[in-house]
C-alpha cells in the first residue's frame, strides 16, 4: 500500500518498514521492546520525531558531565571569606567582618545535635514543639504495625 503523499502531523504515527524481518515465533517467539520515545500514541517501529533525553552528541563523542564548585584549599581564604555564599558569577567571595559587627544572637544559636525532651524547658515553645514532634513520630509507628 503506497503511503500517500501529503505531509502527516506525526510522521512516526505513519507505519515504517522493518529494516529486517521479525523471526517467525518459535518455541521463544520475538519480544518488541518499547520505544524510547514519550508520546504514547507514537508507534513502535518508526523513530520519534521529537527530541527525546540527553542524548550523546555524536558517535565516540562523550556527553558533558556536570562539574561542581571549585572547592578553596588555602586556609587564609577559608579564615577570612566566606566561601560559597557569593551568588554572582562574577566577582570575589565575601569577606568576614569582625564579632563586633554581628548581632550577639547570632552566636549562641545552638549548632550541636537537638537537644532532648528532657533538657528542655517545659514552659518554653521549643519543648512543645518537640513534644509534638515526638507524639506524631509515635502515632505514625503505631499506623505502621495496624492491619486493615
Amino acid at each position: 500500500m503506497p503511503l500517500p503523499s501529503s505531509p502527516h502531523p506525526f510522521p512516526c504515527l505513519r507505519p515504517s518498514p522493518p529494516a529486517h524481518p521479525l523471526p517467525s515465533p518459535g518455541p521463544h517467539p520475538a519480544l518488541i521492546l518499547p520505544s524510547p520515545c514519550p508520546h504514547p500514541a507514537l508507534t513502535l517501529l518508526s523513530p520519534c520525531p521529537f527530541p527525546t533525553a540527553a542524548k550523546s552528541k555524536g558517535k565516540g563523542v562523550p556527553k558533558e558531565a556536570l562539574k561542581g564548585p571549585e572547592v578553596c584549599t588555602d586556609p587564609t581564604m577559608l579564615a577570612t571569606h566566606a566561601m560559597g555564599v557569593n551568588y554572582f558569577k562574577e566577582g570575589s567571595e565575601v569577606a568576614l567582618k569582625p564579632e563586633s559587627e554581628y548581632p550577639d544572637w547570632l552566636f549562641k544559636i545552638h549548632l550541636g545535635p537537638p537537644k532532648k525532651l528532657e533538657e528542655l524547658d517545659p514552659d518554653s515553645l521549643e519543648y512543645w514543639r518537640r513534644l509534638r514532634k515526638y507524639n506524631t513520630w509515635q502515632r505514625n509507628r503505631l499506623k505502621k504495625g495496624k492491619k486493615l
